[in-house]
């Protein structure tokens, strides 16, 4: 049998006010093929499959073609799960007409912890694999919250409810296996930030809890899995090292901090319970790169590109002793004629000289949400003793924030 890893679609995502449909297009296309020539017997997807709770109707509409084609291919099986990005409610909605095309959605954590583990059979009715669907787990789902609760314990019982939730998907998976009496590999999804996960620059990862969850050890989940397939980290890595524990990431680069990572999927193979995993390569189907350096390094590098007849997505960073300020001129005038394309302009020398003395080299789109709190608690002359507990409360707010469901009644 023959499954396919993949998340962090992020359809609908813009990098700098620039729509990128074409490229989510290509990339559904290109996964529809491949999907076909591999002859995959399942895919699976580990959320965050839209950019935001509210996807616009062109990403639904790419979304819900792209299922319809492989419905008609030779893929038995879809499962998909949400990510901390996406709307429970939104993905839920279709789910039993979905259902009939053989797609099954798990949005939210169902009433019955069974309705999180999947038997998927053969065109035959024979089963071939049991999926445990865990979708991303929000704090609220699996954390009470009670008065006066020291972090450390709001912590402790954030590790422990996602430890427990897993153990017990899991569990069913097995009491299911053994009812069966048939060699079924298991494979468990999950949408989290492992410890040691690696991240990028501007990749657009939200942390999912408040303080040092996080990242969660790997040690959550049981020892009896055969394939864990996870979602969240954009880059392409295993988890501890291991071979059957592994982020897709991101089919796309989702910022220039990507644009030289090659991107992956994850097509697992399976010999009776025994998992072999090779990557796919995902093409690139638009070039995206970032030049930094003096003007003469600037301009030899964007000639070259030009003269490659290069269409790539350009983020420039100046940065040398010498004031420009006429920066964006020079490069409008070197690119004349390309078909390159200026997406973001920054001249650190600039900033340096004009912008914020206090902070040097900062702009407001380049701080985090922590960072703009800090600066406002710094510019009110908050004592700082006081500032570790104010930036809990307000990342929890912000947190939820994140967590509402827009789509939910």
């Amino acid at each position: 049998m023959k499954v396919l890893h993949t998340s962090d679609w992020h359809i609908g995502r813009t990098l700098y006010g620039r729509k990128r449909y074409e490229e989510f297009e290509a990339f559904l296309n290109w996964l529809a093929e491949t999907i076909q020539q591999e002859q995959v017997d399942a895919l699976l997807v580990a959320g965050d499959i839209f950019d935001t709770s509210t996807p616009s109707n062109r990403a639904q509409e790419l979304y819900y073609q792209f299922l319809g084609c492989v419905a008609a291919s030779s893929c038995r099986h879809v499962v998909l799960i949400a990510g901390n990005h996406d709307s429970p409610s939104f993905l839920n909605a279709p789910r039993e007409l979905l259902k009939a095309l053989h797609v099954h959605v798990i949005g939210s954590i169902p009433e019955k912890r069974e309705d999180e583990v999947l038997l998927l059979r053969r065109a035959d009715g024979s089963p071939e694999l049991i999926v445990c669907a865990v979708p991303y787990l929000r704090d609220r789902d699996i954390r009470s919250a009670e008065a006066g609760e020291s972090v450390e314990e709001k912590e402790r019982k954030l590790v422990e409810g996602i430890r427990h939730h897993y153990a017990e998907v899991i569990a069913r998976a097995e009491q299911k296996r053994a009812e069966l009496g048939a060699e079924l590999p298991i494979i468990s999804m999950g949408h989290l930030f492992t410890a040691g996960g690696q991240t990028v620059d501007g990749d657009g990862v939200r942390e999912l809890y408040v303080g040092s969850l996080a990242h969660l050890s790997s040690g959550i989940f049981p020892d009896n899995l055969d394939y864990l397939a996870l979602g969240h980290l954009h880059i392409p890595q295993r988890v501890n090292a291991s071979e059957t524990m592994r982020y897709s990431g991101s089919p796309l680069p989702m910022g220039f901090g990507e644009a030289k990572d090659k991107k992956s999927l994850c097509l697992v193979e399976f010999n009776g319970i025994k998992p072999v995993v090779r990557l796919i390569q995902v093409p690139v189907f638009q070039r995206l790169e970032r030049i930094k350096g003096s003007w003469k390094e600037l301009s030899a590098r964007l000639l070259e590109l030009s003269s490659a007849g290069s269409r790539a997505w350009l983020e420039i960073i100046y940065e040398d002793d010498e004031v420009i300020g006429d920066l964006r001129e020079r490069i409008d005038a070197t690119l004349s004629g390309s078909e390159m394309e200026v997406l973001r302009v920054k001249n650190n020398r600039i900033i340096d000289r004009v912008l914020n003395q206090a902070h040097d080299n900062e702009v407001l789109n380049e701080l985090n949400v922590n960072d703009v709190f800090e600066r406002c608690l710094a510019l009110h002359e908050v004592p700082k003793e006081q500032w570790p507990e104010l930036l809990r409360t307000y990342q929890e707010t912000v947190i939820s924030l994140y967590e509402d469901d827009a789509e939910a009644e």
